[in-house]
């Protein structure tokens, strides 16, 4: 499995920015990205994907973070970044790197990222009004 440590996160107003790390290590992966658990319906355990870098390099995004969120990676450090711009408190919730071994490719591969193999501890990010 991939060792996932992520780091950043915190509190902030609405309209303020935070970005996320996540550090990988051990085995090979071939897609990585972040979820979260779906607004509003964190009790039932429903997860949302929020962005991934899929197998074919292609970048996709939920709709709800199109345009303020930003994911890369870098290749020398084997780091994954979320940057979040004009964070609303509906964004508030525990953010999950996670990557998998299997190829992830096409426009919702963002869809797929829960349910992802290899997951880190979710660091926490709170949005206040």
């Amino acid at each position: 499995q991939v060792q996932l440590m992520e780091s950043g996160g915190g509190s902030v107003q609405a309209g303020g920015s935070l970005r996320l790390s996540c550090a990988a290590s051990g085995s090979t992966y071939r897609t990585i990205g972040y979820f979260r658990p779906a607004p509003g319906k964190a009790r039932e355990g429903t997860r949302e994907g929020v962005a991934a870098i899929g197998s074919d390099g292609r970048i996709t995004y939920a709709d709800s973070v199109k345009g303020r969120f930003t994911i890369s990676k870098d290749n020398a450090s084997n780091t994954l970044h979320l940057l979040m711009n004009s964070l609303k408190p509906e964004d508030t919730a525990m953010y999950y790197c996670a990557a998998d071994r299997d190829p992830c490719t096409g426009d919702y591969c963002y869809t797929q990222v829960p349910f992802f193999g290899s997951r880190g501890q979710g660091i926490q990010v709170t949005v206040s009004s």
